[in-house]
């Protein structure tokens, strides 16, 4: 399980899903973010973020994404090019 980091307000800026084969509860958050490299994931389709870590060391604790309603497609490493390398995970109880 992981959790996003609460808004400054206090409020949940997320949705959530559970992985169908773990039963792992992950929170999501729109990539939000104004750099180079996050305007071209979301330009490719992962305009989301789903938090992985609930304490990240060396690592941001999210990975880009785009959640459908039984799936989701995670960006998990670049290949050479620059290319974006995709798990696809099967989710359930997704809740926006």
């Amino acid at each position: 399980m992981a959790f996003i980091p609460i808004a400054p307000r206090g409020e949940l800026l997320s949705s959530s899903f559970i992985e169908r084969t773990s039963d792992n509860l992950f929170f999501i958050s729109p990539n939000d973010l104004d750099d180079t490299h996050s305007r071209r994931m979301e330009s490719l389709g992962y305009g989301q973020r789903v938090w992985v870590s609930s304490n990240p060391i060396n690592d941001s604790g999210w990975r880009y994404a785009r959640v459908l309603k039984t799936v989701a497609y995670i960006v998990t490493d670049e290949n050479e090019y620059g290319d974006p390398v995709v798990e696809k995970w099967n989710i359930r109880g997704l809740h926006k």
